[in-house]
């Protein structure tokens, strides 16, 4: 039997007749030049980092255009540090996953040194330090979800435990942006030393949110005294700090159990699916869609890795601007909210059993041709036709990627007004289109709407996904209920700080609101008007 560990590893011909590929590379001499000099320290242990960005790097170890590895930290779960990380000897089995059924199979070593930054683990902490107090840090870079660069609460005051960061200064702070400040810190005092503070976050400028909240945090310590004014100084001279924005773009979703399977039948021993004290799904293998996207702004002030051998597209930032518009506003992301509270009131469990449903593959082919393409950017570094092809006939539709629409409707007031506000305003803006005309992306809406009811389409009550402003939304709703079709919805739908636009000034919100007291009609209401509006 084979098991995920170094040792393991030596057994070149058993992992071969598994047909599970190797790393190429001499661990032990990059493991000492990381140790002694460190490029790359990354922030979120999870999926998408080890299925896509560690992947990336470990091409660049096996050709030989790489010395050190990933130095990767966690201060949130620490669990999965020590369950996935640790327990395997910092390997990850990677299966990526085709439409047609074929897997490919490959060990992932890139990744060195895994830290869980807590006070009790003060070896974990001083050896981060160490790494951002050296010259030969290239970047830190994040894949922390959108929601973790967010300083403050929904009334626009500091989260609790920012606001005792401010209050303590850069002595072990705990919020992730304090703690990134103070690293940014140390790195000042050692002779303002540059580096590139790289996020790799699925939101929209991620690069802009990552730098303000860590100007944020470092404003405030210097009005409490905690800091140099010339830090601020540092954090803003492009000369010695950067932070480029990117667009990222590959489906990781929570480990499967048929692969999970597939690899014991394979005879690889724990594989184990492990549910964190914090609810992270996690597993020591990671199963992917084989399709991925990375565009980076080039701008790095201490050199970087060669990620353009391994496909990434560095590029200027407009171009960034334009592949993450398209993306997120029109060809994926729209989509993805459609299926995903669409999905959870019909009661599917799996984004690629939703595209065999006739009527939700429709309303999702209107949203991105019919509605989005007509006022899609053009980045000019990929086709958005072709991306929108691919999206809807090959990644939506794979049915061994096990990504469900629950898990998508995670947050999603905190993404509607980019998915569906920005299509609306181009409409808006342009002179040869009429906002009106619009009806895929109003029900979407609408159907948004109706979820956050938490009853299903057959009239059952569902648990709905984790999303900050639920408690604010439900409470606009309080009343509303099945058969009532009476039900006030109106102070969603105009708040224009949810969808970046007066639906009710420019025409969809009446349009919106009528939808939604069809879908409340009783159960079946919200099948029968994804017949009425799509077919």
């Amino acid at each position: 039997m084979l098991q995920l560990n170094r040792k393991s590893l030596e057994n070149k011909t058993a992992w071969a007749a598994a047909g599970i590929e190797l790393p190429q590379f001499d661990y032990e001499q990059v493991a000492k030049n990381t140790a002694t000099n460190p490029q790359w320290v990354h922030f979120g242990a999870g999926n998408i980092f080890r299925g896509f960005v560690a992947h990336a790097h470990q091409k660049l170890l096996d050709s030989g255009k790489a010395n050190t590895g990933i130095v990767t930290v966690d201060t949130f779960d620490y669990e999965l540090i020590d369950s996935v990380y640790k327990a395997y000897d910092n390997l990850t089995l990677l299966v990526l996953m085709s439409a047609n059924g074929t897997f490919h199979k490959k060990v992932i070593s890139s990744i060195v040194e895994a830290l869980a930054i807590e006070k009790q683990r003060k070896e974990e902490y001083d050896r981060l330090f160490a790494c951002f107090e050296n010259p030969s840090l290239q970047l830190a870079s994040f894949t922390i979800t959108e929601k973790g660069y967010a300083l403050h609460d929904a009334q626009g005051k500091y989260l609790d435990i920012v606001a005792k960061d401010i209050e303590n200064g850069p002595e072990y702070p705990i919020h992730l942006m304090s703690i990134v400040t103070s690293l940014a810190y140390r790195r000042f005092l050692k002779g303002r030393l540059p580096m590139t503070f790289l996020s790799l976050d699925n939101c929209s400028h991620n690069g802009d949110k990552l730098r303000a909240s860590v100007l944020a945090i470092a404003n405030e310590w210097v009005q409490r005294g905690h800091v140099e004014a010339s830090f601020i100084q540092y954090l803003e001279d492009e000369q010695k700090i950067t932070f480029p924005l990117s667009m990222i773009d590959k489906i990781t979703p929570r480990p499967s159990s048929i692969v999970q399977q597939s690899l014991q039948e394979q005879g690889v021993e724990g594989m184990e699916i492990i549910i964190t004290s914090k609810n992270t799904y996690t597993a020591p293998f990671v199963n992917a869609e084989i399709s991925e996207y990375l565009v980076i702004e080039d701008k790095f002030t201490n050199g970087r890795p060669a990620l353009e051998e391994a496909g990434v597209i560095f590029t200027d930032r407009d171009t960034v601007n334009k592949v993450e518009t398209m993306k997120v506003t029109t060809c994926l992301n729209p989509l993805h909210t459609a299926l995903a509270v669409s999905g959870c009131l019909l009661g599917y469990t799996l984004i690629a059993d939703e595209m065999k449903d006739p009527s939700l593959r429709k309303l999702v082919e209107n949203i991105g041709y019919e509605e989005g393409l007509p006022v899609v950017v053009d980045p000019g570094i990929l086709n958005a036709k072709q991306f929108l092809d691919e999206v809807i006939h090959e990644r939506f539709a794979n049915p061994f990627i096990p990504d469900t629409p629950q898990r998508i409707a995670t947050d999603t007031s905190q993404k509607v007004g980019i998915r569906f506000g920005e299509t609306i305003k181009s409409y808006v803006a342009r002179e040869d289109l009429d906002v009106t005309s619009l009806t895929s992306i109003p029900l979407a809406i609408a159907m948004w709407c109706r979820y956050l009811l938490g009853i299903n389409d057959a009239g059952e009550p569902f648990e709905l996904s984790p999303d900050p402003l639920m408690e604010v939304l439900q409470q606009r709703l309080q009343g509303a209920s099945l058969g009532d079709t009476s039900s006030n919805v109106k102070a969603i739908i105009e708040d224009e700080q949810l969808f970046g636009v007066n639906l009710y000034e420019i025409g969809l919100g009446t349009k919106i609101e009528d939808m939604f007291h069809e879908m409340l009609a009783g159960a079946g209401a919200v099948r029968e008007a994804l017949l009425k509006y799509v077919g």
